[in-house]
C-alpha cells in the first residue's frame, strides 16, 4: 500500500465499511525484519477505541498473525460459540473492538502475504453465504496493490 501513492488505505476501508455494513473493518501490516515481522493493526474504520493501534502479533498469533502464517482465510461465525472464553487474551481485536463475527484474509503482494484484511460485526452469525460471495467478488479491485487469492476455502 506505501507503493502505491494513488491508494488511499483508510478511503478503501471505509468504503469497504459503507459498502457491507461491517461494524468494523481493519488491516494489519507487516513490519520489518528489524521489528521481527510483527503485524500492527495500522488502519481502522468503524473502531469503538484507539486501543487496536497498541496491539502486536508475532506470525501465528491471534487472527491476524495466523491468517499471515498460513496465507488463509479465517472465519468466525460466532465468537461465543466458536472460542473458549479463556483464550480471548490471544485474540485481543476481538475483545478490543468486542466483535461477536469476523472474517480475517491474507493480503498478497507478489508472492507472499504483506497484510491481513479484518472484517467484523459484534452481533454473531452476521457472515452470510450471500454477503461472502459479494465480498470476494468487491475485495480483489478495491484494494490497489493488494490481492486476495481466496476468500473461502472452495
Amino acid at each position: 500500500m506505501k507503493d502505491e501513492p494513488n491508494f488511499d488505505c483508510q478511503q478503501a476501508i471505509d468504503s469497504l465499511r459503507g459498502r457491507f455494513a461491517f461494524d468494523f473493518v481493519s488491516i494489519a501490516l507487516v513490519q520489518s525484519a528489524a521489528d521481527q515481522f510483527v503485524l500492527t493493526w495500522q488502519y481502522a474504520s468503524g473502531n469503538l477505541n484507539e486501543r487496536y493501534r497498541r496491539i502486536v502479533l508475532h506470525s501465528g498469533k491471534g487472527i491476524a498473525g495466523m491468517v499471515f502464517k498460513t496465507g488463509k482465510p479465517m472465519i468466525i461465525q460466532n465468537i461465543a460459540e466458536e472460542l473458549d472464553p479463556n483464550d480471548l487474551f490471544n485474540y485481543p481485536i476481538i475483545v478490543a473492538e468486542q466483535l461477536q463475527t469476523v472474517c480475517a484474509v491474507p493480503l498478497w503482494k507478489e508472492s507472499r502475504v504483506d497484510g491481513v484484511l479484518l472484517v467484523g460485526f459484534r452481533e454473531g452469525n452476521r457472515l452470510t453465504t450471500a454477503l461472502l460471495d459479494e465480498f470476494r467478488q468487491y475485495i480483489d479491485p478495491s484494494f490497489g496493490p493488494y490481492f486476495t487469492r481466496e476468500l473461502i476455502e472452495e
